[in-house]
Parts: structure tokens; sequence; C-alpha cells
């Protein structure tokens, strides 16, 4: 495919529509934080003046765009996602780039989301009929996705960073439906063939995919294994208890991250009884408005809860692993 065809994207949107309209889209985020330097990203981000006062996500999507020419088309999430991204868009607007805004709206409603998905659409070149065939087409690699999840807290099969890494990319399918969908057969054939593990202490790691590398191999070693991954589950557009959508737009209703925390909330609390959960992890990225709401995660998930904050890319550090050491313990 053609570089014009590349589609960047800054949080999950309705892939099925941009694949509709011929567009292979790249998760930005994903982008960022597997590139072989992030912190060379965001080093080239505050270099250009970007404050240090800024989440490094932004910042690393930011100098990725720049070092990548060939992704002509954006579309970022500019509600339901991060406030920052009015601006960052706004930026790489005046770089020459196509910026497309998308936004969810402010509640989980499939008629008014319906409508945002015609205007992605038409912005797209793409048609909602063939939108809609792409969704039915993707329903077996959602079912392998939610059969890899089952291996992680069902069968003990799969690790919790393993679970992360394929829930995570499933925002853009690492740019090939196809492609991506035969690697996951193979894993899966492999993992089948693990023996069962059960760990000590059963946790749920909540909120934005972490920018600390390795928080769930740490935890791994201190007995502790991650058995639900919250966002990068919705990231999937797993089914679960909920049973099958019938449609695009009941789809990305179901997906509780864009909108209010209510949803959030009722959601890991559904998941943290089916999956037996000791505990959970709050991460919260630095400078990110999603940090307040740890108030109501606090309040009203009746699950002890550690509260971790990370801001650079980085390792987990003495600290943090100290924390995680000591809640892992009084959980056991």
């Amino acid at each position: 495919m053609s570089a014009s065809r590349l589609l960047g994207i800054t949080s999950t949107i309705p892939v099925e529509v941009a694949l509709a309209g011929g567009w292979t889209p790249v998760d930005l985020n994903n982008r960022f934080i597997t590139h072989r330097d992030p912190g060379g990203l965001v080093q080239q981000a505050e270099d250009r003046g970007l404050p240090r006062t800024l989440c490094a996500w932004i910042k690393g999507m930011y100098a990725w765009c720049l070092r990548h020419p060939e992704v002509a088309a954006l579309v970022g999430v500019t509600r339901g996602d991060c406030s920052n991204t009015h601006a960052l868009m706004e930026l790489l607007g005046r770089e020459g780039r196509q910026v497309i805004a998308f936004d969810y709206p402010g509640q989980d409603d499939p008629n008014t989301l319906n409508l945002a998905i015609q205007n992605l659409a038409g912005e797209l070149g793409a048609g909602l009929e063939r939108a809609e065939a792409i969704r039915q087409e993707l329903i077996p690699l959602r079912k392998n996705l939610e059969r890899l999840d089952r291996l992680t807290w069902q069968d003990g099969k799969v690790t919790g960073a393993e679970n992360h890494l394929w829930l995570v990319s499933a925002s853009d399918f690492d740019g090939d439906p196809n492609d991506f969908a035969q690697r996951l057969e193979q894993f899966l054939a492999q993992a089948d063939k693990r023996p069962s593990r059960k760990p000590k202490v059963r946790l749920g790691l909540l909120g934005v995919p972490p920018i600390i590398s390795g928080l769930h191999e740490t935890l791994e070693e201190l007995g502790a294994s991650v058995v639900f991954n919250e966002v990068p589950r919705q990231f999937a557009m797993i089914d679960g208890e909920q049973g099958p959508v019938q449609s695009l737009a009941e789809q990305y209703a179901r997906y509780t991250y864009p909108y209010e925390v209510g949803a959030r909330v009722a959601d890991i609390a559904r998941e943290a009884r089916r999956r037996n959960l000791d505990g959970l992890i709050h991460y919260t990225q630095s400078f990110c408005w999603r940090q307040m709401q740890d108030l109501v995660l606090r309040r009203e998930l009746n699950l002890p809860l550690l509260t971790l904050e990370g801001d650079q890319f980085a390792p987990v550090d003495g600290r943090t692993r100290l924390r995680l050491e000591a809640f892992v313990e009084v959980l056991g």
C-alpha cells in the first residue's frame, strides 16, 4: 500500500471505517512506545519547545510523526481521550499533515455515535456498508482475542505482559488485520500447550497503558499476575458476558474508555468478580486529567487499590518496586 494511505490515529477509533476507506491504520501510541528510543522522542519534542509539564505520550507521538512524514493523514480523538490532542493536531496540521477530528459523544449513545461514525466515513472516503462488513469479518479475530484473554485469567497459560501486548495492539491490528490474525492463531496454538499456572495474587491493572516498562514482569517476580488489563481489553472490543453486538455503533458505544467514568466502574466491578481479583493497580500518567478519576475508582470499587503514577519512559524503579512488593505481600 502506498505511503499516502497510512492513517495515524491518536487513540482507538472505529478502525473498520479506516479499513473500509482503504487506509492502513497506524496507532501513534504503539509506534512511540515500541520505538527503539522512546525517551529520545520525548527529548526531541522538548527540544522543539514542548513543555516538560506535558504528557510524555503526546510528546512522543509528536516527535514520531515528525520522523515519519509518510503518515500524511491523522485522525485525532479530540473528545473522549486526551484534551491535549487538540493542540497536537494543530501542530501537525501546520507541519503539512491532513488532520481529521473524531469526537465520541458525551454518553454511550449508539444513535449519536452513529452520526459521528458517518462523519468519519465521509472524511475517509469509506462506505458504511463496507465498514459493517469488515466489522463482521473481524469477529473471528476478536473471538481469538477473547480466547487469549481467557487463557490469561482462566487457564494461567498467557502472562499479563503477553495479554497486554496483544490486546493493546488491537487498536490498529499492527496495520494488517490478516497478518495479525495469523500470528495470533500461531501464538494461541503454542500457548495452549503450556502448563497452567496459579498465581498467589490475582491483580487487575486499570487506567491508560503504563509508560513504565517491565511492570507486568516485576509483578510476576513478586508472585502476582495481572489477569485483567482493563483498557487494552477495551481496545480489543471483547464481548465477554455482555454478548455479541449487532452494529458498528453498538460496538463502539459499549467501549467504555471514552465515556463517563461510571461505565468503567461497572465494567471493572463485573470483571473483578468474574476473574476473582485480589486487588487493583491504577496506573495514572503525569499531567493527565484522568488522574482525577482515581478518586472515583477508590470510592466505588470494593477492592484494595494501589495507585502508580508514571511520567517518562523508564523501567520500574526501586521505590515503585518496594511499593508493589508491599502491596502484593499484604494481599498474599
